[in-house]
């Protein structure tokens, strides 16, 4: 029972771990897909949660069913032989955007935090993500295991430090000037679509080689929970900062307020967690690569982080607000027809 329970843990751990990235742990992606839109967002943010559980729940069911051991034979199933090529060459171009936005948040922590230089902290995550990645998939189950509990009671401590920042319900209930559109209805969805569609990397080859669908499942349902929590604990805070649109890194400016004796951890905290969707995303390219040219895993990898930092260059902030939305409509469709798989239903 022990090691059943240990096993959904490290399948929980990397789930959070691989959607938890530079915006996230930030606080830059919640603002943008929830925070801006005040109550709407909350709402949004339920919305979200279930969405996580339920979805992520069903793409490791089906992926374990199926005996897929990659997110090229996961969307072959869903998509077709005939569009499936086209699909994960789609998603691969997603990673490799998404790892140039982890990579510049990695150098913007640095750079807007420490007052070192942007490209000290994007080459260190590229040299420490390396080792790790020669450990191949023990090391991405080992990062995630130590980091994902501390990202979650940080994001509580940050919670409950600000709880009494200005009137909690009236901030909660506030409801922005602009009426409803479109993007804001869209919101909750494109986010999670997003984010399971690069997920699918890492969860599918864990889902196959666990194997065991009980421990996938409460795994799956525990990632689910906790990144609920860690989304409200910081829309939470977030709602407390005036003009929280125009920090890189709103997260850590309200922890240098709140609990300024924490601010120096939380920012290794928030480093921890772009530095698990860096390993996520390249241990999940690396695999797509390799199943196409035949090169040493390490040579793949270089390569990929070479591509990764000269995207980087363009910014973090406007890779983010411009990527994300972006690909979280596309991913869409990617959303519904796992939706309608019947593979993963109980």
């Amino acid at each position: 029972m022990l090691s059943r329970w240990s096993g959904s843990f490290q399948i929980a751990a990397v789930y959070v771990g691989t959607v938890v990235g530079a915006g996230f742990a930030t606080g830059k992606e919640i603002v943008e897909f929830f925070t801006r839109y005040g109550f709407y967002g909350f709402i949004g943010i339920l919305i979200a949660g279930y969405i996580f559980i339920f979805t992520g729940t069903k793409i490791m069911l089906i992926s374990a069913r199926i005996r897929a051991s990659s997110y090229e034979e996961f969307n072959q199933f869903l998509f077709g032989r005939k569009i499936a090529g086209i699909i994960n060459f789609f998603f691969l171009i997603m990673l490799l955007g998404v790892t140039a936005v982890m990579i510049s948040g990695s150098g913007a922590v640095f750079e807007e935090q420490l007052g070192v230089p942007k490209s000290i902290g994007s080459w260190s995550t590229i040299i420490l993500a390396s080792l790790v990645l020669m450990m191949g998939m023990r090391g991405v189950f080992t990062v995630n295991s130590f980091v994902v509990p501390i990202m979650i009671c940080f994001s509580l401590i940050l919670f409950f430090s600000t709880l009494g920042n200005g009137d909690f319900y009236k901030t909660l209930t506030k409801v922005p000037d602009e009426v409803i559109t479109v993007k804001m209805i869209l919101s909750p969805f494109a986010y999670t679509a997003f984010n399971l569609a690069l997920a699918q990397a890492v969860l599918v080859p864990v889902a196959y080689e666990v194997r065991d669908e009980k421990v996938i499942k409460h795994g799956a349902i525990l990632g689910g929970i906790f990144l609920t929590i860690i989304l409200l604990t910081g829309h939470f805070s977030l709602m407390t900062l005036p003009d929280v649109n125009s920090y890189e890194i709103p997260s850590a400016v309200i922890m240098r307020t709140a609990a300024s004796q924490l601010y120096w951890m939380f920012i290794l905290v928030i480093y921890g967690e772009i530095f698990t969707s860096v390993i996520g995303n390249i241990y999940g390219l690396q695999r797509q690569i390799s199943s196409y040219i035949k090169l040493p895993s390490m040579l793949i990898i270089a390569v990929i982080f070479l591509i990764a930092l000269i995207i980087s260059e363009f910014g973090y902030g406007r890779l983010l607000g411009y990527i994300y939305p972006v690909f979280g409509y596309i991913s869409l469709l990617f959303l519904v027809l796992v939706w309608k798989s019947k593979a993963g239903k109980e």
